[in-house]
């Protein structure tokens, strides 16, 4: 015998229920768009303003370093402001010269990522579908390595009695050892090979992203292969290099592993002085100007490539 089951009753949703649904339906774009500002403000706005406090303060021999700003005492409450620490950096040359090297260093390595990361790019983004993952798998792979240990490799490479010397003295290249290591020379080398993926990436997606009829189209009408390169290919991946020149010249500009370990004594990045500052002279009021300066100099890059972006966007959309 079969038994017959009551019939389904509509079920309405209950108050709260109904509530919270329609608090999703109203406030639901405004929370997806408060996540990245939230984030933005814990990971950049919050660590700013202490920087930008400890920086206003005075060199102190306690725990943490540096006096308090506000200070209650005999009943009256206090604030107390040192300018002097941003004054120093005009008065010292060698903060003015840490900022023109990083400045420098950061621009040169970042043309010589794109001038090798662009044909890197086009060779993987035109390989057959069977062997383009694999050689983006080799683009990526160093990155699974320690940053350290690859820097250390390094300067097992350049060293006077390194692979690279005994290489080019085995061909008759050299007869004597080249000093490569702890020359600016080896700061180059180690920032392109530490930066170059994050050029190529960008690069290799604004590839894929290529209409080709537009390409065949340029051809067929008589316009040369290098013309069509950079009247047509070029301006299509101008977002692609774009994000990757941001990529590279920003954390480049403060790196520290790299001029520290390969760089001689004439390798004078900021990224060097925030840690002689920090650690050896424990003048965390001076070394925070110094990284506020170091911010408010990587506004201008960040805005000028933020712009042409947009630019590029807005042309090719």
């Amino acid at each position: 015998m079969s038994t017959l089951e009551p019939p389904a009753r509509d079920k309405k949703p209950g108050g709260l229920t109904l509530w919270l649904a329609r608090m999703q339906m109203k406030h639901g774009r405004k929370l997806v768009i408060a996540v990245p500002y939230l984030w933005l403000i814990l990971l950049f706005l919050l660590p700013f303003l202490i920087v930008f406090k400890i920086s206003l303060a005075e060199m102190a021999r306690a725990i943490p370093p540096y006096t308090d700003l506000v200070a209650w005492a005999d009943g009256q409450l206090s604030l107390t402001l040192n300018l002097g620490n941003f004054l120093q950096l005009t008065d010292d040359p060698l903060y003015f010269d840490a900022y023109l090297q990083s400045l420098q260093v950061a621009g040169v390595s970042t043309l010589c990522c794109l001038l090798l990361g662009y044909p890197l790019a086009w060779a993987v983004a035109h390989s057959r579908p069977s062997t383009r993952n694999i050689l983006l798998l080799l683009v990526i792979l160093p990155s699974w390595t320690s940053f350290l240990i690859r820097v250390y490799a390094w300067m097992g490479i350049l060293k006077n009695n390194g692979v690279l010397n005994n290489f080019l003295m085995w061909l008759g290249v050299i007869d004597h050892p080249l000093t490569i290591l702890h020359t600016n020379l080896a700061v180059y080398i180690g920032i392109v090979y530490a930066y170059l993926p994050f050029m190529v990436l960008p690069i290799y997606i604004a590839l894929t992203r290529i209409d080709y009829s537009l390409v065949e189209a340029s051809l067929d009408l008589g316009a040369r292969p290098l013309k069509t390169f950079f009247s047509v290919i070029v301006p299509l991946t101008k977002g692609g290099i774009i994000a990757g020149s941001m990529l590279v010249f920003i954390p480049a500009v403060g790196e520290f592993v790299i001029p520290e370990l390969l760089g001689g004594p004439d390798s004078i990045m900021i990224g060097r002085v925030l840690w002689q500052e920090f650690f050896n002279n424990r003048d965390w009021p001076v070394a925070s100007a110094v990284a506020i300066i170091m911010l408010l100099l990587l506004i201008v890059p960040i805005i000028w490539f933020h712009k042409h972006q947009q630019k590029s966007e807005g042309e090719l959309g």
